[in-house]
């Protein structure tokens, strides 16, 4: 099995590659998943659905995109992705000690992967605290992405629950930095949160990420003569059960990382001076897309936590353009997406609570 090894800590972490060319796309999952919820984009990308068996010969960069050794870079050549299990989940290795979790390190073993495949550069996406680690990993080496693709990410301690409502009090409020000490959980999302840690099936694992991941209308949607929620249900169970439920100390663990979880002024300055390419969550993205103006434009998406599953096409079209967009080197004025019809400003006005979003700069 395709395995990096790290010699230095002793860390395995186990990845897939999928499709063949010379743009590369390393795609970094969110807390307690592993490199399989990426199916769809996979597909969206490389139209491939199996991994690829054989291991490729190294490569390097040419042109501005990296590609195998002794490849030109051709109009139209294919994407290779990889997708991997981060630390604390699925095949990769499991520490027992929460201060090997951070999202520093999960970047540092991104960026060993990247060392191991022989990629010199790529174009790297990543979902919530995949989207942490990969904000990490662009200020790190931020000569390596090509890209960056942030889905639904938040910034670290308590910007991670994603829904609070306001616990008005005799203090008069009058921005939205003044209320955040007095912020309440809602009542919905605590008791999701402790189904979510008491969890100790696959059934029961299933039901509540279920609720987090997907919309209720969508779950709803009839297909066949069974509804949505039926089929990704028994999808979910099976993809559990052959992952293996997440052991506590690597639920933890990644949960400690998105806590610790922070941005410097000095790693945003990096990343902006970078020019790189970045989808983020509604809030958190407003705020980010301030921090890096003048190169920040920010394009909304109604759906909920896993929108890169609710809604693929429009994903993976973003996630093309943003690739294309990079290779042509324009600016982040002179492209766009997903231009929205005044029905659509309608629907994601309704649907404020749920929507994610894209910030592209």
């Amino acid at each position: 099995m395709p395995y990096c090894d790290q010699s230095s800590n002793g860390i395995r972490i186990f990845y897939r590659r999928c499709g063949h060319g010379s743009t590369k796309v390393l795609l970094i999952i969110g807390l307690a998943g592993t490199h399989d919820s990426w199916g769809p984009q996979i597909k969206g990308l490389t139209g491939a659905v199996e991994p690829n068996d054989e291991e490729e010969a190294p490569t390097e960069t040419v042109g501005g995109e990296s590609n195998t050794l002794g490849e030109e870079v051709r109009e139209g050549d294919g994407i290779e992705v990889c997708c991997f299990d981060n630390r604390g989940v699925g095949r990769s290795s499991v520490p027992t000690e929460k201060s090997d979790y951070t999202t520093t390190i999960m970047a540092e073993d991104a960026l060993a992967l990247l060392d191991h495949l022989g990629w010199k550069n790529a174009h790297v996406f990543g979902h919530s605290m995949g989207a942490m680690i990969a904000c990490k990993l662009a200020a790190m080496a931020p000569d390596r992405i090509c890209s960056l693709a942030l889905l639904n990410v938040t910034g670290g301690g308590f910007e991670c629950f994603p829904k609070v409502k306001a616990k008005y009090t005799a203090v008069h409020i009058t921005h939205q930095d003044e209320i955040s000490p007095l912020l309440q959980i809602d009542l919905q999302m605590l008791s999701l949160a402790f189904r979510f840690l008491r969890a100790k099936t696959p059934e029961q694992r299933a039901m509540v990420d279920l609720e987090t991941h997907y919309t209720k209308e969508y779950l709803d949607e009839c297909v066949g003569s069974c509804t949505r929620r039926d089929i990704l249900y028994q999808d979910y169970v099976k993809a559990i059960s052959s992952s293996g439920m997440q052991s506590n100390y690597g639920f933890e663990g990644q949960l400690n990382a998105c806590w610790t979880h922070n941005m410097t002024s000095k790693e945003l300055e990096t990343i902006r001076s970078s020019g790189d390419d970045i989808i983020a969550q509604l809030d958190h993205a407003r705020r980010l897309a301030k921090k890096l103006q003048p190169v920040a434009r920010m394009v909304e998406l109604h759906g909920a936590h896993l929108v890169s599953h609710e809604r693929p096409e429009e994903v993976n079209l973003a996630l093309m353009e943003l690739i294309k967009a990079s290779k042509s080197k324009l600016e982040p004025e002179e492209w766009s997406h997903l231009a929205e019809s005044e029905s659509d400003e309608k629907r994601a006005d309704k649907y404020e609570s749920k929507r994610d979003t894209d910030l592209v700069t």
